[in-house]
């Protein structure tokens, strides 16, 4: 199941907490302004929230650009029952 772009920007904008950012599947998340490790982190524990998954730090530690958080969260899906 593909994630949509817009759900992936609805998450780190509420993140970092500006309504404004737009992102692309290229986008680098420490390309962001005011981008930290603790900025990914809250990312990932709200996509684990929105999609049910749950990722292994080694997977968090590979995690670089959008298109990167997409498509293990498509992969995951890919692999949960139901």
């Amino acid at each position: 199941m593909a994630v949509p772009l817009f759900e992936i920007t609805a998450i780190v904008r509420r993140v970092l907490r500006d309504g404004d950012i737009e992102l692309l599947a290229g986008t680098r998340f420490d390309d962001l302004p005011n981008w930290d490790s603790m900025d990914l982190i809250a990312v990932v524990v709200e996509a684990e929230g929105c999609y049910g998954l749950q990722f292994e730090l080694p997977e968090i530690d590979r995690l670089k650009t959008v298109d990167d958080l997409q498509q293990m969260i498509e992969a995951k899906q890919a692999l949960t029952p139901g």
